[in-house]
């Protein structure tokens, strides 16, 4: 078939490497510009250098909403289009183009989790599994028909790097499974459950910053989701910005006002008071293990921390 690609970063550079070696024509790739932003650098394998290498013409557009798209999307003649980790919306005239229609490639299992960050926010929240689902591009974000969908378990030491390289690794492949189905010429695809979905936006630092009223269990989840390369969760002491780079849960209850630097933990880490309700006595506390300060050193929460007392904030203290 002829296939269209719109793609940006390593998702997108997955998507277009698995369509070309499975032999499909790719005569137009559109892009998004470098990028700046601390996300969009994280995992950032050039899909414009993947299509010069083949010898592919490229459009660079941080919006595809003009004419010239549009025409060169209908000069490929194609059959379909792929779409993986494009950052903007995409207009109706320009995804109906294909005569098969627009597959969009997604990493989470939809309708849960539209829009940015999935696998972050998917981990944040303690879900069982993740996944990648190809569905068919409709007007509204992240909302049409499943094609196909593939999920993948959450284990309880799993970081969001682990649940990255295991979703990537399927980007391709489902790619793949999504076009062939496409070409029987099939259109009775599975509707998403709408009362079933949720849209989430671009994590930026505030998003990273520790809430020592949530559950220990919330925010060890959040210091997975954010280990490196990924911009780290962090909290302050005081004055100092502290990022928070390995974390757990306590088999104990430990009381007290959040926050709360508490006791060494016999494993190696340091406890920490959390939870709204905490000055109950019944939640586990957060065992901090490593952390880094912001000269970039990383020490183990124990050689950080030489005294019990005192309390880490969501703030720098004034």
């Amino acid at each position: 078939m002829r296939v269209v690609v719109f793609g940006y970063m390593t998702w997108g550079h997955r998507t277009l490497d698995a369509v070309l070696a499975a032999g499909h024509d790719v005569p137009l790739v559109v892009t998004h510009p470098e990028s700046d932003n601390p996300y969009e650098t994280i995992f950032n394998d050039s899909v414009a250098e993947l299509a010069a290498k083949h010898a592919i013409p490229v459009l660079v557009r941080n919006r595809a909403d003009d004419e010239e798209v549009a025409e060169r999307v209908r000069a490929a003649h194609a059959d379909a289009m792929v779409v993986a980790n494009w950052r903007t919306w995409l207009s109706p005239a320009v995804f109906s183009l294909p005569r098969l229609g627009t597959l969009n490639v997604h990493d989470a299992l939809l309708p849960a989790y539209a829009g940015f960050a999935p696998l972050n926010w998917a981990l944040i929240n303690g879900e069982p599994e993740v996944g990648v689902t190809a569905h068919m591009m409709n007007g509204d974000f992240d909302a049409g028909d499943i094609v196909v969908q593939w999920a993948t378990p959450v284990g309880a030491e799993d970081t969001v790097v682990d649940l990255f390289e295991r979703t990537l690794a399927m980007f391709g492949p489902i790619t793949v499974a999504g076009l062939e189905r496409l070409a029987t010429g099939r259109t009775d695809w599975q509707p998403q459950d709408r009362s079933r979905a949720s849209y989430f936006h671009r994590r930026s630092d505030e998003d990273n910053r520790i809430d020592w009223s949530w559950p220990a269990r919330d925010i060890a989840n959040l210091v997975r989701a954010q280990v490196d390369p990924y911009p780290n969760a962090y909290c302050f002491h005081g004055s100092t910005r502290l990022r928070v780079l390995a974390a757990g849960v306590t088999d104990a209850p430990y009381g007290g006002t959040p926050g709360r630097i508490f006791v060494r933990d016999g494993a190696g880490g340091v406890v920490v008071v959390s939870g709204a309700d905490a000055r109950r006595g019944r939640n586990p506390g957060l065992v901090i293990h490593r952390v880094r300060t912001d000269d970039g050193q990383d020490l183990a929460a124990t050689e950080y921390f030489t005294r019990m007392g005192g309390y880490l904030t969501s703030h720098p203290a004034p």
